[in-house]
């Protein structure tokens, strides 16, 4: 039996490499051994300078795929809020000005749409996924996920601004939804989905 491609995910966050390793079982494409950063020799990652989730995703996909020699998945994501021009946007992880502090982000956004009404707090959670392989081909996907910002959070699952997001169609926060109804809706769900072609002929050779 040949040796399953090895593909990395250029994340240290448990929770995404959980999510692409279950779109991929779901999916059926099998011969792809997901690993993370934390499997691969340290790297010199390029901060996030492009104004895009598209740029920001394609920049970290390319140093892992350098640097390690490996076919590379990267995401970025975040949130777009109607109210606030669509802002935080990708500067959703550092909104209350540090990096992946979910709290206070969470708290600022909360605070700065205290005076909006129901029927304003329009936003939509979006990940851009990049595939990039070494001497191949580069794809950048995207995936949105609608809903709203609820006046105060709940939920224990999920991360980020999961507690205060109510996608369309639901009562429930995404921080309260399984594991298994969030990967069929959410953003980046939807983004890695449209990555599977790609995924597939990697896992062909």
């Amino acid at each position: 039996m040949a040796e399953p491609v090895k593909l990395l995910v250029a994340s240290r966050n448990a929770k995404k490499l959980r999510e692409l390793r279950r779109v991929l079982a779901d999916s059926g494409v099998a011969g792809i051994e997901v690993i993370g950063l934390d499997e691969v020799e340290p790297y010199a990652e390029a901060p996030e300078t492009e104004p895009t989730f598209e740029g920001n995703a394609l920049l970290k996909a390319r140093d892992g795929a350098v640097a390690t020699g490996l076919a590379c998945v990267a995401d970025d994501s975040g949130i777009e809020v109607d109210a606030l021009n669509g802002m935080p946007g990708v500067l959703s992880a550092r909104w209350s000005g540090r990096h992946g502090d979910d709290d206070a982000n969470t708290a600022l956004l909360l605070g700065q749409l205290a005076d909006v009404p129901g029927e304003r707090r329009g936003a939509r959670f979006v990940s851009a996924c990049a595939l990039v392989v070494p001497g191949g081909e580069e794809v950048v996907v995207r995936g949105e996920w609608p809903g709203v910002i609820n006046r105060a959070p709940r939920g224990d699952g999920g991360f980020g601004y999961d507690p205060v997001f109510v996608p369309e169609g639901e009562s429930r926060t995404s921080a309260e939804l399984t594991p298994d109804e969030k990967d069929a809706a959410s953003h980046r769900g939807r983004a890695l989905r449209k990555l599977l072609p790609a995924l597939t002929t990697l896992a062909a050779g």
